[in-house]
């Protein structure tokens, strides 16, 4: 049943939210809060101080509602018009993003504990070595 053919009184049963639901789903067209909400008032045959009194009052519903979407040029259209696909395809894109940082940062750190160790071995340390012996566990209840 189209909301044209709806009378005033089952209209009026409705919420703003719902007949605001109706209007998007039959007109196809993005509209903005205001537009939205002065074809309700003209559809419920209500006075024009309704718009300014209760206007923020619709947006905050529709912004709640999840069956809606607030679009980047400010216009609300059904979400069931709007796929997740692209939302799937940009997390899929960041996460490869992220891996590839990771994988940046563990070569950096690699790098880092490489370089590391080159500065610390010189030949003088070496020389301090040369007199260390290793001894088994056996060797040193031997001695004590």
């Amino acid at each position: 049943m189209s909301l044209k053919s709806k009378k005033k009184e089952e209209l009026e049963l409705l919420s703003n939210k719902d007949i605001a639901y109706m209007i998007l789903e039959e007109s196809k067209n993005k509209l903005n809060t205001a537009s939205l909400y002065k074809k309700i008032i003209k559809l419920l045959d209500l006075p024009e101080s309704t718009f300014e009194a209760k206007i923020a009052e619709f947006y905050t519903a529709l912004a709640t509602d999840k069956r809606f979407i607030l679009l980047d040029n400010g216009k609300w259209d059904l979400r069931s018009n709007h796929t997740s696909d692209k939302i799937i395809k940009v997390s899929e894109e960041e996460e490869e993003e992220e891996e590839e940082v990771e994988e940046k940062q563990e070569e950096d750190i690699e790098e880092d504990n490489f370089d590391d160790t080159e500065e610390e071995y010189d030949e003088d340390t070496n020389e301090e070595l040369k007199d260390l012996v290793v001894l088994d566990e056996d060797e040193l209840e031997l001695e004590e």
